[in-house]
């Protein structure tokens, strides 16, 4: 079988394909693997938030394109980037082993969050991020901060920023581990849904390749993953609305999940906490998502959406 795969053609993106790729070449039954690099939209507009132009999904919708123009069989994405409800056409096979789900407090000048004085300037284009910092330090300035990697860490060198906080699984597949300060532990910054995870996508008929596909899938990430998701697709989750979600595995295949719903500048954080067995996964998500909602999420939700409502 030859595999075409669809991915962005920021150096990030165009690592996870090869990383992917790599896999695939090692599996029985594949004779060929192509990477068909395309821009898509959220990578062209770089002057306004992802929350107003349309959010996440940007990202995807020309690799979506291709699959269904049959210019690609499988689409490589980053896990946060998966819009929570997929169009009939498609299937999200499952997500990869994850790479560190954490954020990274990257600087110059400072050693965390902690250190920076106030009116200092933090760039992130996340509204989760930006509500998380605002909570606890409100004296700092929050600025938008969009581009790739490289064009991210640039902005930072040339002074526009005194930090900027990043994804950790990012700068560590670019083997850039040496600019992260410090990773932010879930207690300070709860990462974002999917974060630092890999998925798969395919056509819905694409039964064979599916099958194919399976032993690129980790069973159990893909469980955590779906916990995370869950609470994101139940509270209307986008790019528009600060929600995390974070799930770990403990000792006895116990998973505890966390999720947060946040006002964008950080003056209300809801937080919930639940656990129990990884299948039973989707209980412990609905009891995360009523935690919530008992606390007023969906007022939060609806706040965010419709600000001057």
């Amino acid at each position: 079988m030859k595999i075409r795969i669809a991915t962005r053609e920021s150096r990030l993106a165009m690592w996870q394909a090869e990383h992917v790729k790599q896999k695939l070449m090692a599996l029985n039954g594949v004779s060929e693997v192509i990477i068909v690099g395309m821009t898509t939209q959220g990578d062209q507009i770089l002057d306004r938030s992802l929350s107003k132009i349309g959010g996440k999904g940007l990202f995807i919708k020309e690799l979506e394109t291709a699959l269904l123009e049959d210019r690609a069989d499988l689409a490589v994405h980053s896990g946060k980037d998966i819009p929570m409800q997929l169009q009939s056409q498609f299937n999200l096979v499952g997500f990869m082993t994850r790479e560190d789900p954490s954020d990274a407090f990257v600087s110059n000048e400072y050693s965390h969050l902690d250190q920076l004085p106030p009116g200092a300037v933090v760039g992130t284009s996340s509204l989760r991020r930006q509500a998380q910092i605002l909570a606890k330090y409100p004296y700092l300035i929050i600025k938008p901060l969009r581009g790739n990697l490289d064009t991210r860490l640039s902005k930072l060198d040339a002074g526009q920023f005194q930090a900027i906080v990043l994804a950790s699984a990012g700068l560590k597949r670019l083997h850039l581990e040496h600019r992260i300060r410090c990773q932010l532990a879930p207690e300070v910054m709860l990462p974002a849904v999917g974060q630092g995870a890999l998925g798969l996508e395919i056509r819905q008929q694409d039964s064979a390749l599916k099958q194919l596909l399976l032993p690129l899938i980790n069973p159990i990430e893909t469980l955590l993953v779906q916990a995370e998701r869950q609470i994101s697709a139940a509270l209307g989750g986008s790019c528009h609305v600060p929600i995390a979600g974070y799930a770990q595995l403990e000792a006895g295949n116990q998973m505890v999940l966390r999720g947060l719903v946040a006002h964008t500048n950080g003056t209300r954080i809801l937080f919930a906490q639940a656990r129990g067995p990884l299948d039973q996964w989707q209980q412990v998500s609905n009891q995360v998502i009523d935690e919530l909602k008992a606390a007023g999420a969906e007022q939060l939700v609806e706040q965010s959406l419709n600000p001057h409502a």
